[in-house]
């Protein structure tokens, strides 16, 4: 029985994010200082000011890994986070965050990486116009079977297997529209486009998954303190090389998100933290432990007001 600490992925960045945590805490301000003088921007600027910036890929990776990182900070010098953590995991860009917590890699070296996978990632999307789209209430099957119908119109894949009934495909405009136009024929009845750079988790990613692969291998990684889960092979993996392969895979693979959680489950975990921003990671476990007949323990911390509270 323990606790995951879980890290939320790309889309849950919102203008203001960590703000509140950097005027309440000095050592979430320092977080944030760490990450402007290794990223050599303003990233609280680019963070907190209204508009489209914080929702570019570039922004919006390091802001998010940031933002997580100072607030799991707090938690942890104010004796919120158990000594010994069960597991942790992050939702794709998530992992950058989890590996750093699990001491797998220096904050320093996690900043670089994801800024440059942000950039990468959304140079890709320039490249190649491509998005995503959410199949409401698809199984698996059905899933594969838009996907087939989008690749013969171009690039398209499942990208996330997230919970029962939250699937997302990805891959070029084209190979989308064909998909969203057969879902009701599949028994598909919402294919809701995201507002998403581009078609993550799909092979548009290629040249950034390429970049990263070479980014990857001048850094320095560790084992894992805390075991660690993988979105590519939804189990544990401890051995440096293979960590940084399956990152590099990860920009092009789906995110195996429901068994990466049910992996969890079946560990005996019974509780989970989401360190912010947003909570949508805990809204996806009560859906897989509902499924699977179980109620672990949830608690979502986006605001400083969140630190007692569960949800």
């Amino acid at each position: 029985m323990g606790e995951a600490v879980l890290f939320p992925g790309q889309g849950a960045q919102f203008a203001g994010m960590g703000r509140d945590w950097v005027e309440a805490f000095p050592s979430a301000a320092r977080t944030f200082e760490r990450a402007e003088a290794v990223l050599g921007f303003a990233l609280r600027e680019a963070c907190w000011s209204e508009g489209e910036r914080v929702h570019r890929t570039d922004v919006a990776q390091p802001g998010i890994l940031t933002t997580s990182a100072a607030i799991v900070g707090v938690l942890v010098e104010r004796g919120h986070v158990p000594a010994r953590t069960a597991l942790t995991a992050g939702l794709s860009l998530g992992e950058y965050t989890a590996l750093w917590y699990a001491g797998a890699l220096e904050f320093e070296d996690a900043l670089r990486l994801v800024r440059l996978r942000g950039e990468a990632m959304q140079e890709a999307s320039e490249r190649i116009k491509s998005s995503m789209t959410s199949l409401m209430g698809a199984t698996p099957k059905q899933a594969e079977a838009l996907a087939a119908v989008g690749r013969t119109r171009g690039i398209c894949a499942v990208a996330n297997l997230n919970a029962p009934g939250q699937i997302v495909i990805s891959g070029e405009l084209a190979a989308l529209d064909a998909a969203e136009a057969a879902a009701p024929q599949h028994g598909v009845k919402r294919a809701v486009r995201l507002s998403v750079a581009g078609g993550f988790h799909s092979e548009c990613m290629r040249p950034a998954s390429e970049r990263l692969e070479r980014a990857l291998a001048e850094v320095r990684l560790v084992p894992p303190r805390i075991p660690f889960v993988s979105n590519v092979t939804a189990a544990p993996l401890t051995d440096p090389d293979e960590i940084k392969r399956a990152l590099a895979r990860q920009v092009c693979a789906p995110v195996l998100w429901e068994r990466s959680m049910r992996h969890a489950l079946a560990q005996g975990i019974d509780a989970v933290l989401e360190p912010g921003p947003g909570n949508v990671l805990c809204g996806l476990m009560r859906r897989i432990a509902k499924d699977a007949g179980l109620a672990p323990r949830l608690r979502g911390v986006e605001k400083p007001a969140d630190l007692e509270a569960g949800t």
